[in-house]
């Protein structure tokens, strides 16, 4: 079993079942949907409170998504501890400024990788708002609880995925 751990990539119908399960309990101990993204924008709302308490808390948007610590912002700390435990257990783990994929179709110009990250992070983030989650609030446990909106969201998830990766990368079905 221990080999599981140290495995490179995983089998999708395990860690598939495994996401469930855990998404049972987490509905089971906190009554809560699993998700990432509230804890970016409760981290803006803290930066926000720092250098002005008096404008952060005037704000409808903070007044209705708290900017605390909270069990959000953990989850998204245990993502990057697990992330790094997993690639160092299987011996994949190395610090790349230019990913081999994006050096192939755009160069190795470590600034514009960042740049482009940068501003991905960003579109992603003002998505995830727009859209009331991220893709694993409402791909995960929205779907679970058979939301429409999440339904609807995930599907349009997929469309841009495919269409921007396309753009970017080339559609090899054309």
């Amino acid at each position: 079993m221990i080999e599981w751990f140290t495995a490179a990539t995983w089998s999708p119908y395990i860690v598939g079942a495994g996401i469930g399960v855990l998404v049972w309990i987490t509905f089971l101990l906190s009554d809560q949907p699993l998700g990432a993204s509230t804890a970016f924008a409760k981290t803006a709302g803290m930066v926000e409170t720092a250098i002005s308490r008096e404008k952060a808390e005037s704000m409808a948007y903070y007044q209705k998504i708290t900017p605390t610590i909270d069990w959000q912002w953990i989850i998204v700390i245990g993502i990057v501890i697990g992330g790094f435990i997993s690639a160092y257990l299987s011996g994949t783990f190395s610090l790349l400024t230019v990913p081999p994929l994006f050096a192939g179709a755009f160069g190795t110009d470590a600034l514009l990788r960042a740049g482009v990250a940068l501003l991905g992070g960003i579109l992603m983030g003002l998505g995830a708002r727009w859209a009331g989650g991220c893709t694993s609030g409402h791909g995960i446990s929205g779907t679970l609880q058979l939301a429409l909106a999440s339904w609807v969201a995930v599907i349009f998830f997929f469309i841009g995925g495919i269409l921007v990766a396309g753009m970017i990368y080339g559609f090899a079905f054309l």
